[in-house]
C-alpha cells in the first residue's frame, strides 16, 4: 500500500507510474496493487484525526414507543405566529404531517385525541439547563458542571458529566420540556462543550442525546471567571484580564487550524499533534460549534461582539443577557440571539440594571430573537409562566405581542438559539412530533401540561401514572409514588 509519506504531489505521481493500476481522488487517496482506495488520513492512528472522530460520542436515541395521533378540537399555537381555533395538529410516524383549522382530514388509523377547551403548542425547548450535570436535589458527588481547574477548558464536554437519572429531567417533562441544551457553568472564560438532549427516560446519555444537533462552546464574560480566577491570584482577575484570555486562546486554535489545514492540503511532513481544546476553538472558528455566551451587561456584550469580528466567528446566543434591551438592535442586526431570565436580576453586581421587559424590548426589532431560558432546576418547568411574565411586562410598557408570537419565545426562538430549528420548535409539516397538550392557555398560572409527546410518542401524562417516569434516585424518598395529578403544586 501506499503510505502516509507519499503525500505530496510530485510523490502521488511517481507512485501512479510505479503501479500498474493507479487511481487518485480529489482527497488525495490513492489505489494499492489490489484496487483498495486508501488515504493519508487512514495513516493515523484511532484516535489522532480530529474530521475521523467528529463525534466520537454518537447518539443512540431511539425514542419512545410511539403511535399516530390527531388532536383535534384544540386552540394551536404553532411558533410560526399562527393561532388557529379549534385546530388539527397530525402526528405521523413521529413527525408533524399536517397543522390546521377544523377542516383538515385526520387520516384512518390515527387515535384521534379531543383537547377541545384546551391549548397544544410545540414542545417546550430550555436552551439553558445543568440537568443531569447538577442534579435536583443536589448531591454534592454529582456536582459536576464546573471544571474550574483552568480559566480555558475548551476541552471538556458537559455530556461526559450528564447524569440520566436525574429526577430533574422528570420533572422538566411534566412542565412540557422535551428538549434541554446542557452547558458547562460559568466558572470559566471557555467552559466547554454543551450537549443537546431529548427529554426521555434513558440508562445513557447517547440515549438522550439529539440525533445530528450541533454541538456547543460555553464561554463566560464578566464577573464569574475574574472572581473565581482573581481569587486565586492568577488571571483573569479583571475584565481587561478576560479579554486577554479570550484572545489568546482563539490565537492558538488560529494557528492549529492553520496548521491542519496546511497539512490536509500538501500531506508535508508528519500530521499535527491533537489538542482538544484548540480543536473546539477551531471548529467555533470554522462554524461547526456554536457559540453559547454567558453576559449580563450590554458593554460586555459588544466587547465579545468585537472579538468575534477580530477572528472571524459569530456569536450564537448570548445567555442570561440581563441588559439585552440597551443593544436589542445591534442583536437583531448580527443575528444573536439572546436567551433571558424575567424577574431574575440584581443579585449581583452585572445583573443589577435588569427590567422585566427586557425579553419584549429584544423582540421588538426586526430579525430579533427573543429566547426565555431557566438556568435553574425548579424554572425549568415553569418556562410558560416565565414566559407569560415578560409577555405582561411587554405589554405594560405599551408593545403589542400576541401570545401566538410570544410562544416563540421557549419554542421556535429556542430551538434556533441552539441550532436546531430545522428539526422541531415549531408545528409545522416535517418536523418532529414534539408536542404538548395543556389544561389551560399555556400564558395563565393556573395552565399544566396534561399531555407531553416527544417524537409522537406520548412521554408524559397528568392523569395517568404509567407516563410518570421516576428516576431510580427517588426509590424510597418522600412522595414517592404520588401522581402528577394528585401533587397539588406539580409532579412530584
Amino acid at each position: 500500500m501506499i503510505g502516509h509519506r507519499l503525500r505530496g504531489a510530485s510523490l502521488a505521481v511517481v507512485a501512479c507510474a510505479m503501479l500498474a493500476a493507479c487511481a487518485t481522488t480529489e482527497s488525495g487517496s490513492s489505489a494499492d496493487s489490489n484496487g483498495a482506495e486508501t488515504t493519508r488520513e487512514e495513516a493515523l492512528a484511532p484516535g489522532l484525526d480530529q474530521a475521523a472522530g467528529a463525534d466520537p460520542f454518537p447518539s443512540t436515541y431511539q425514542g419512545l414507543p410511539r403511535e399516530n395521533v390527531a388532536i383535534v378540537g384544540a386552540t394551536v399555537l404553532t411558533g410560526t405566529d399562527r393561532r388557529i381555533e379549534n385546530g388539527v395538529v397530525i402526528v405521523t410516524d413521529g413527525r408533524i404531517a399536517a397543522v390546521g383549522d377544523a377542516q383538515t382530514p385526520v387520516p384512518g388509523g390515527h387515535r384521534v385525541i379531543n383537547a377541545r377547551g384546551r391549548y397544544v403548542t410545540p414542545g417546550v425547548i430550555d436552551v439553558h439547563s445543568h440537568l443531569g450535570v447538577y442534579p435536583s436535589p443536589g448531591v454534592m458527588g454529582m456536582s459536576d458542571g464546573n471544571e474550574a481547574t483552568s480559566p480555558n477548558t475548551a476541552q471538556v464536554w458537559a455530556e461526559h458529566s450528564v447524569w440520566p437519572q436525574d429526577p430533574g429531567f422528570n420533572t422538566a417533562r411534566a412542565g412540557g420540556v422535551t428538549t434541554l441544551h446542557i452547558l458547562p457553568g460559568s466558572a470559566n472564560l471557555f467552559g466547554g462543550r454543551g450537549v443537546t438532549l431529548r427529554n426521555v427516560p434513558s440508562i445513557t446519555m447517547q440515549g438522550m442525546k439529539m440525533p445530528g444537533a450541533p454541538h456547543t462552546v460555553k464561554m463566560a464574560c464578566g464577573e464569574n471567571p475574574s472572581r473565581v480566577y482573581g481569587g486565586r491570584n492568577q488571571s483573569p482577575a479583571t475584565g481587561m484580564g478576560n479579554v486577554a484570555g479570550y484572545r489568546a486562546a482563539f490565537i492558538a486554535a488560529r494557528e492549529y487550524k492553520a496548521k491542519w489545514d496546511k497539512w490536509r492540503e500538501d500531506g508535508e511532513g508528519s500530521a499535527p499533534t491533537r489538542n482538544l481544546q484548540n480543536e473546539t476553538l477551531a471548529g467555533v472558528l470554522d462554524g461547526s460549534i456554536l457559540v453559547q455566551n454567558h453576559c449580563y451587561r450590554a458593554d460586555e456584550m459588544a466587547v465579545m461582539m468585537d472579538i468575534a469580528k477580530e477572528f472571524g466567528y459569530r456569536i450564537t446566543t448570548f445567555h442570561h443577557a440581563t441588559e439585552a434591551y440597551k443593544l436589542a438592535p445591534q442583536l437583531a442586526e448580527a443575528g444573536i440571539c439572546a436567551a433571558m431570565w424575567t424577574g431574575w436580576w440584581g443579585f449581583k453586581m452585572e445583573a443589577l440594571d435588569g427590567i422585566e421587559e427586557n425579553a419584549a424590548l429584544v423582540d421588538a426589532p426586526r430579525g430579533s430573537c427573543a429566547v426565555i431560558h431557566s438556568d435553574d432546576p425548579i424554572l425549568t418547568q415553569r418556562l410558560n409562566q416565565e414566559a407569560a411574565a415578560a409577555l405582561s411586562a411587554g405589554r405594560r410598557a405599551g408593545l403589542n405581542i400576541s401570545e401566538e408570537h410570544a410562544i416563540g419565545w421557549i419554542t421556535s426562538n429556542a430551538a434556533k438559539a441552539i441550532g436546531i430549528a430545522d428539526e422541531t420548535g415549531s408545528l409545522e409539516a416535517g418536523k418532529r412530533g414534539d408536542v404538548v397538550i395543556w389544561s389551560a392557555d399555556p400564558f395563565s398560572i393556573y395552565a399544566r401540561a396534561d399531555q407531553v409527546f416527544i417524537d409522537g410518542a406520548l412521554s408524559f401524562d397528568r392523569m395517568n401514572p404509567a407516563y410518570q417516569p421516576t428516576s431510580d434516585f427517588e426509590l424510597g424518598q418522600p412522595g414517592y409514588a404520588l401522581t402528577a395529578a394528585n401533587v397539588a403544586e406539580g409532579a412530584r
